[in-house]
C-alpha cells in the first residue's frame, strides 16, 4: 500500500471522550474504531490507562485496545500519565504510549500531579522498563510538551524552558517529542517559531507530530503552517470533540473532517475516504445524543466534483 503524504492520527475516543459528561458505550466505541479505520485512518489513539476515578469514561480502555488489536492496519495509541499507566498499555498490547508533559507546572500538577521532575523521572522509569522488553514488542514511546504554546493558568511559557524539556524527554529515552497547544493559544508564527527552534535543539526526526486545538479559531491555520515546516503527523478528534479538563477555556481538537478536507483540496493525500469518514459523525452522535458536533464540511458536503489528492505510486 502507498503511503500518504501526511498522518492524520484521530484522537476523540481519548481526548474527545475525555471532556464529555456522558460515558459512550464500548460497543459504540469499538464501532466507531472499526469505521474510521475501514475510511482509511491509520492511527488512532483509543483510551488513556487513567485512575477511572479521575475519568470513568477511559475506565474501559484495556478493552477497546483489545478489541483495536483486531482491527487489521490500525496501529493503536494509548495516553499514559505514568509508569503505572506505561505498564497497562504495555499488557494491553498497544503500539504507541504518549506520556504528557505540561511545560507550565501548574497545569502538570492539576493534570497529571507531577512536577516536571517527577514527570521526568516518570520516563526515564517507562524508559528503563521498555528496554527490557524483546524489541519487537517495545511499543513507540512519545514525551508530548503540553501547553507549548501557552497556558491559561500561567500564559506565555519560557521558549528556553520548553527547550530543556524536550532535551530532558529525549535524555530520558523517548523516541521523539510532540508539540501540543493544548490550550489553543497559538498562531501560524507562533507554530512556525516553536517548531523550528525544538527541532533545532532535537533534530527534525525527532518532532514529526503537533497536537493542535481549535479555541479561537486556528486550528486549521496552524495545521497547514506546521506542515509548511515539515511535519507530517497532525492528531484531531471527528467532530471536534475534546479539550482539557484541567485547563479552563480550552475548546475542542481540530475537527477531523476538515482537516481531511484541507489537504485532500491541496493535493496532499492522507489515504482517507471523506464520505466514509463523515458517515462516522453518526456513530457518536447517536451514542452521545447531548453532545455538538462541529465541522464546516460535514455541514456543507463536499464540493461537487471533488475528487480529493491522487493516491502516491506505490514504492518499489
Amino acid at each position: 500500500m502507498a503511503k500518504p503524504d501526511v498522518l492524520i492520527s484521530e484522537v476523540g475516543p481519548r481526548d474527545g471522550l475525555q471532556n464529555c459528561a456522558e460515558t459512550m458505550p464500548l460497543a459504540s466505541k469499538t464501532a466507531w474504531i472499526a469505521a474510521e479505520a475501514a475510511a482509511g485512518v491509520t492511527e488512532i489513539e483509543v483510551g488513556s490507562f487513567v485512575s477511572p476515578k479521575l475519568l470513568p469514561q477511559m475506565a474501559d480502555t484495556a478493552d477497546v485496545v483489545a478489541f483495536a488489536l483486531t482491527v487489521p492496519g490500525l496501529d493503536v495509541a494509548v495516553l499514559v500519565p505514568n509508569l503505572k499507566g506505561a505498564r497497562m498499555a504495555v499488557e494491553a498490547g498497544a503500539h504507541k504510549i504518549t506520556l504528557p508533559l505540561s511545560v507550565s507546572e501548574t497545569h502538570s500538577l492539576r493534570n497529571i500531579r507531577r512536577t516536571h521532575d517527577q514527570v521526568i523521572e516518570e520516563a526515564k522509569a517507562i524508559s528503563d522498563m521498555l528496554d527490557e522488553l524483546p524489541e519487537d514488542q517495545r511499543p513507540h514511546f512519545e514525551g508530548s510538551l503540553s501547553t507549548a504554546f501557552g497556558c491559561t493558568l500561567e500564559g506565555a511559557i519560557p521558549e528556553d524552558l520548553i527547550l530543556r524539556l524536550a532535551t530532558r524527554l529525549m535524555e530520558a529515552g523517548c523516541d521523539e517529542v510532540g508539540l501540543s497547544d493544548t490550550t489553543g493559544y497559538g498562531d501560524p508564527a507562533s507554530i512556525k517559531r516553536l517548531i523550528r527552534t525544538v527541532r533545532g535543539e532535537v533534530g527534525a526526526k525527532n518532532l514529526t507530530g503537533v497536537h493542535l486545538h481549535n479555541t479561537r479559531g486556528l486550528g486549521l491555520a496552524n495545521a497547514l503552517a506546521a506542515y509548511e515546516e515539515g511535519i507530517t503527523t497532525f492528531d484531531s478528534s471527528l467532530g471536534g470533540l475534546g479539550g482539557c479538563p484541567t485547563a479552563p477555556g480550552a475548546s475542542g481538537n481540530i475537527v477531523t473532517e476538515d482537516l481531511v478536507f484541507m489537504f485532500e483540496s491541496m493535493g496532499v493525500n492522507t489515504g482517507i475516504d471523506l464520505d466514509a469518514l463523515m458517515a462516522c459523525r453518526e456513530i457518536v452522535a447517536k451514542a452521545l445524543p447531548d453532545e455538538e458536533l462541529y465541522g464546516f464540511t460535514p455541514k456543507a458536503g463536499l464540493p461537487l466534483g471533488f475528487k480529493g489528492a491522487p493516491v502516491p505510486a506505490a514504492a518499489e
